[in-house]
């Protein structure tokens, strides 16, 4: 029920506290019972959307901050959820993307994001085990995910909340949102054909993680039925250093001038198939297309002729957070998933 306060009294009591706000505070300028306050702050599904805005309102108005240790010693809880991230990513504001939609997705919620970062040379599981067996997080959401994924099974044999950014081979029992990246490579496949093209080379993500095992199936699929030839990079992967995928692409193309078709997994890797192309005497478009897919609208900006389909990083991370959420608060129920799969419309 919301507070029978007027707004003019609400924000004359407002004016007038002093010292550190409490719940008690915030009572008292609301005109609500504390528990009522608690529950509002910590969303509760049994309190209204404008009195959760009130509370949260005033909260702000007041400066209050809620005490984790004391949160922590009566729920069991940190109200935070980890995104674990390693260091080495997409730099075309893919990584950027997913902490701002999470982030964003956490906003009115009384859970706080913090991004734990581990490097190329570290262990992966490390991050995961620290929080773990600290309780530092309520959840974890991860992403590179790989088929048989030590993290995933490490979370799941303990049944702590998590989310994942991709797919394992256990994706039916836990929370994720995927990009279809097989429907993916497919479309980008059937495209070039429709355009002629004869002479395909892919380089895909790093094949030790899931999508780019889709990514590969979808190419092949459709370049076995359209009967035309492909030629998959075993030497770099979309992931590498753009001046590596240069020299590979122009040691290719000058190998092998049929190709006349390049499909890659990154926004950066895309731009570095342009150069390499261009830099061999070829223009995009004409003698060599580029298939790409990007989390922002940027790549024709840079060439109007580059082929891409997008992926929407915004709503995945929503997704995520919601799903974390849930798998915290009702892990018994189903666990959310989604797969988005890439518009068949041409770009």
């Amino acid at each position: 029920m919301a507070a029978s306060r007027t707004s003019a009294e609400i924000a004359a009591s407002t004016a007038e506290v002093s010292g550190k706000p409490t719940l008690k505070t915030i009572a008292r300028i609301s005109g609500l019972a504390v528990p009522t306050v608690s529950r509002a702050l910590n969303d509760a599904p049994d309190i209204g959307h404008e009195t959760k805005k009130l509370i949260r309102k005033i909260a702000s108005d007041i400066g209050y901050v809620p005490n984790r240790a004391g949160v922590r010693l009566r729920t069991g809880r940190t109200n935070v959820i980890s995104l674990v991230m390693s260091t080495e990513m997409d730099l075309m504001s893919h990584t950027a993307r997913l902490i701002s939609s999470v982030a964003g997705a956490l906003r009115d919620t009384p859970y706080h994001l913090i991004v734990t970062p581990y490097f190329p040379d570290q262990d992966a599981m490390e991050p995961v085990r620290y929080i773990v067996e600290t309780g530092s997080a309520d959840a974890i959401i991860l992403n590179q995910i790989r088929p048989d994924d030590p993290r995933v099974n490490y979370m799941m044999d303990r049944h702590f909340p998590f989310a994942t950014h991709g797919r394992t081979k256990r994706a039916d029992l836990h929370p994720y949102y995927d990009f279809d990246n097989q429907a993916f490579g497919t479309l980008a496949a059937q495209r070039l054909i429709a355009r002629g093209r004869k002479h395909i080379l892919l380089i895909a993500p790093p094949t030790e993680h899931n999508y780019a095992q889709h990514m590969i199936a979808g190419v092949s699929g459709a370049a076995r039925e359209g009967g035309i030839d492909l030629t998959i990079s075993k030497a770099v992967s979309s992931d590498n250093k753009s001046a590596e995928v240069v020299t590979f692409i122009i040691d290719t193309l000058t190998r092998n001038p049929d190709i006349d078709a390049v499909i890659v997994g990154s926004t950066t890797s895309a731009m570095a198939a342009v150069s390499a192309i261009e830099q061999c005497g070829k223009t995009v478009g004409k003698e060599v297309d580029v298939f790409a897919k990007e989390a922002v609208p940027f790549l024709k900006l840079f060439r109007a002729d580059i082929l891409t389909l997008s992926e929407k990083i915004g709503i995945a991370g929503e997704f995520l957070a919601k799903a974390a959420i849930q798998a915290i608060r009702n892990p018994d129920l189903p666990p959310m998933q989604a797969l988005e799969v890439p518009s068949d419309d041409p770009p």
